[in-house]
């Protein structure tokens, strides 16, 4: 460490941890527990402690807090936080911001208030890439308010007396480079999952009834870049036993016992699917089933220990010896590494280095009671027990492989799952350093019929360190001995059958492992995105198992149809690589930022292009979604856009039972929002192009294609349009279709007349709509001339009318209404409209109520009805508003679906 000379004045220095309980146990270590002081921060969690201290000579006033994990989180800015405000695919170039959350405020004033006296500033956090992400977190916060801070790292991988000190002594400089590698891991995740995932539930969680229990919990259909292809691996193999054919074989079996003890004798040839060559096979040996003896050899056999452990060897094994989970082993192993019981357990290490002194670490087991005398043979050197352990080749230059560092003969507060896991880290660690067991080996081929068949003996001669690794054994098993040439007739000699099996469901274990060698995730995170399959419901675990579920593996199928490999680990096994490489520093930061999302962006966009394959594969497991309303059913459409009244749900492209087209919520019959759209509409689709002008987004585009003679001549008969408002093409078509049905076909184009045919005269005659305000074909009682020009007339007039006056027709008979004066307590003297016919008497509104335009286009839906007109809006017989909501069932703004005409029919 360059600078700090011996004595002088004491300095102030501000030491960071990144758990309160690493805080005061550090603390406890270099002061000795003397002289230290505790104090509140401002979260009352992170305690200050305060102590004296001596680094190379200077005396150090020290000031000991903590974080509590990242300090920071990062995430998108503005609109783009919100689901509906903008396009997934926005996402990928969306700024970002990175920012102290607020349950977290409270740490970085406690930081903030400490480094403005501070003249240094020491990282105590782990030293893993995580580790130093969070540390260059806490150096914004510090340098913020004090520029001048002297910043420094301690470097430890365990809680114990000697280490800490060595840390604090030889402190280092803090590497940007491994923050800078959790910067791009940060963000790709990010961008790419919260793109895939808004797709995904947007487009599928409403339109399928998924048939599972989500226990309370809102289904997000998630999509991480490291969660997908570890569903994958699940997937996959679940696939290969759904695809296994069993098979029949055969095999000849040949045993052979005397005094000495029995040897069987396995057919070299193994099986063979043929029955009839086996049978045949076995009449030879039958007719001749002399066997001679063709080859004995004898031969030293060793079984090496384990390699030093590292994070996902201590998750496989605890997973197999005690069938505990990855993410239940990491939370115990974190327990005993905070106690000072074991070393830092997140590490891709599986070698010692040769400065580490490995007989310290077994001298502190010497006193357990169990293990405690193979410890004392071990460091004895006459036995010849010890021997330095192999390494495995991965060295992640941040910790040693995980070890003891502390006896213990079993706390008293420990759980069973600590006391398992504690022993299996001990007995590992004096297993790594002790000699291979060795055997004697005994090999014996025969040969009957000149078919061959071998047997194996073996007897351990050592048995080293099985002795104290319990987990792992080597069975013996003696056969007789014999000699080349020697000759004897088998004691059985039969023709069996079996079967194929197929590959069993893929383990915890088996899991973790497929993950590592793939490059799927790290060792502080493979337990987290194996856990993530359970939580998001893509997978069940089954006495350690792991089994797809239906959604699982509907998605995985969905993605797999549409040709490209999402859920296989190469993409993010190269983005591993590509992270890994900026932590040494062969690659910037905004090279494999830029790179890994513009790749994955191009995979998004393919992706919603071929949506539908998602949906197939969907529908394979799940009923479609069906909503109800009075004879009506909706049958669940295209996703268009979300919808804009209740914010809950989706608006969804629909065609009704006559034929027509709407856009309706699927949160009907709850929210009633709907656009009606133009009955010339013979097809309509919605395609993957988003419209750029309507906000919020996305709003899907349609390709619309009309009926030629039901639209003016110069317009196209396909067309690719937005309902949200900015089309005018669209807007000008719903008024033609709102105002009345007309025949185009003679009609010239616009601005060379208006001569118009009448629609009798047209091959496709189509039945009238009748008033129900005037009683005529050919509009509909929302557009009656004869209701609009009364309600200019009575505008022109000053709004001035008389009871008896009818403005507006009954919105639920479609009768003139009269205008009558209230005589109520609340509101006596005030006029409002009211249906005389007999049997209805429905109160329609308050005159005050009435806007100044009456009548309601159906393509100005939405929030303060568009931009063409306003909704007129009704109140129910209590006086309170009801929404201008059109009838669901023809689209007439004039009534309710209860009252209209076209109730019950189908076509």
């Amino acid at each position: 460490m360059a600078g700090g000379g011996g004595g002088g004045r004491a300095i102030r220095v501000l030491n960071v941890a990144e758990k309160p309980s690493v805080a005061k146990t550090v603390s406890g270590i270099l002061s000795r527990n003397q002289g230290l002081r505790m104090r509140e921060g401002r979260s009352r969690y992170n305690k200050v402690f305060e102590f004296n201290y001596t680094i190379q000579g200077q005396p150090c006033q020290m000031l000991f807090t903590s974080v509590t994990g990242h300090l920071m989180e990062i995430e998108f800015e503005g609109r783009y936080r919100k689901w509906h405000a903008c396009d997934p695919v926005d996402l990928f170039q969306a700024p970002i911001q990175k920012h102290v959350p607020e349950d977290k405020l409270d740490i970085r004033k406690t930081l903030e208030e400490e480094a403005r006296k501070c003249q240094w500033l020491v990282l105590w956090l782990d030293c893993d890439r995580e580790g130093e992400n969070i540390a260059f977190e806490v150096v914004e916060v510090c340098s913020n308010v004090n520029s001048r801070l002297n910043i420094w790292r301690a470097r430890f991988s365990s809680l114990i007396e000697r280490e800490i000190h060595q840390a604090a002594q030889q402190l280092v400089r803090p590497n940007q480079l491994f923050s800078d590698a959790v910067d791009v891991r940060q963000e790709i995740d990010l961008r790419i999952g919260a793109s895939f995932t808004r797709f995904q539930t947007m487009l599928l969680k409403d339109a399928f009834v998924f048939n599972f229990s989500t226990d309370g919990r809102n289904l997000v259909l998630s999509y991480g870049p490291c969660q997908f292809p570890t569903l994958g691996f699940v997937v996959e193999r679940y696939w290969e036993i759904q695809a296994h054919e069993p098979e029949e074989f055969w095999k000849i079996q040949c045993s052979h016992t005397t005094d000495e003890g029995t040897a069987t004798f396995n057919w070299i040839r193994g099986h063979l699917f043929d029955y009839t060559c086996a049978v045949l096979l076995y009449e030879m040996c039958v007719q001749e089933p002399v066997a001679t003896v063709t080859k004995v050899r004898q031969q030293e056999r060793l079984k090496y220990p384990p390699h030093p452990l590292n994070t996902i060897e201590l998750e496989k094994r605890a997973s197999r010896y005690f069938r505990m989970s990855s993410e239940q082993t990491m939370k115990i192993a974190e327990d005993l590494y905070q106690s000072g019981f074991i070393s830092y357990p997140r590490t891709e290490t599986d070698s010692f280095s040769a400065r580490t002194d490995l007989h310290i670490l077994v001298q502190e087991q010497q006193e357990h009671p169990v293990w405690g005398p193979y410890a004392q043979r071990l460091l004895d050197p006459s036995s010849g027990l010890w021997r330095n352990p192999s390494g495995g080749g991965h060295d992640d230059k941040a910790h040693p492989p995980i070890h003891p560092t502390k006896f213990s003969p079993g706390q008293s507060g420990w759980s069973e799952d600590h006391r398992k896991l504690y022993e299996l880290v001990v007995r590992h660690y004096l297993a790594c350093v002790s000699q291979p067991a060795v055997g004697a080996e005994t090999t014996v081929e025969i040969d009957i019929a000149g078919e061959m068949f071998s047997a194996l003996g073996r007897t351990i001669v050592a048995r080293n360190y099985l002795e104290v690794y319990r987990f792992d054994s080597w069975g013996g098993s003696l056969i007789p001995n014999y000699t080349f040439g020697q000759q004897f007739t088998p004691t059985s000699l039969t023709l069996d059958s079996g079967t194929t099996r197929p590959p069993p469901l893929l383990s915890e274990a088996d899991l973790l492992d497929c993950m590592d060698k793939a490059g799927i995730g790290t060792d502080a995170t493979m337990h987290d995105h194996i856990k993530k399959l359970t939580d998001r419901f893509y997978a069940t675990k089954e006495s350690s198992h792991f089994r797809p579920t239906n959604l699982g593996e509907a998605l995985v199928m969905g993605y797999d149809d549409m040709g490209y490999e999402l859920w296989k680990p190469y993409l993010r096994s190269m983005m591993e690589e590509d992270m890994k490489a900026v932590s040494v520093g062969n690659k910037r930061k905004a090279e494999v930022l830029a790179t890994c999302l513009q790749q994955m962006k191009a995979c998004f966009l393919d992706a919603r292009l071929n949506k539908v394959k998602l949906f197939q594969a969907l529908e394979i497991f799940f009923d479609r979604t069906n909503r109800t309303g009075g004879d009506e059913q909706h049958n669940i459409g295209e996703l268009v856009r979300r919808c804009d009244v209740c914010e809950d749900s989706d608006l969804v492209l629909r065609k009704k039972p006559d034929g027509k087209f709407m856009i309706g919520c699927m949160a009907f019959p709850q929210c009633r929002n709907a656009i009606w759209l133009p009955g010339s509409i013979s097809e309509a689709a919605v395609t993957t192009t988003v419209c750029n002008v309507c906000t919020p987004g996305p709003i899907f585009k349609i390709q619309f294609t009309f009926r030629r003679l039901e639209i003016p001549p110069d317009f196209s008969v396909h067309h690719l349009g937005c309902v949200g408002g900015c089309d005018d093409i669209m807007r000008e078509l719903m008024e033609i279709s709102a105002s009345a049905h007309r025949n185009f076909s003679s009609v010239p184009a616009r601005g060379r007349g208006t001569t118009a045919s009448s629609r009798n005269n047209s091959p496709n005659n189509q039945p009238q709509s009748t008033c129900s305000f005037c009683h005529q074909t050919g509009h509909s009682s929302s557009d009656c001339y004869s209701l609009t020009s009364q309600s200019r007339s009575a505008q022109s007039q000053g709004g001035n009318s008389h009871n008896g006056d009818s403005l507006i027709p009954c919105s639920t008979c479609g009768s003139p209404c009269l205008l009558k004066t209230a005589n109520t307590e609340n509101n006596r003297g005030r006029k409002f409209y009211s249906c005389q016919t007999q049997g209805c008497k429905f109160f329609v509104c308050w005159e005050d109520s009435v806007p100044t335009t009456t009548t309601s286009r159906r393509g100005d839906r939405g929030r303060g009805g568009g931009a063409n007109g306003s909704d007129v809006r009704f109140v129910s017989a209590t006086g309170d508003p009801v929404s201008g909501r059109s009838c669901f069932i023809c689209g007439d703004p004039s009534h309710f679906a209860n009252v209209c005409p076209n109730r019950g029919i189908r076509n």
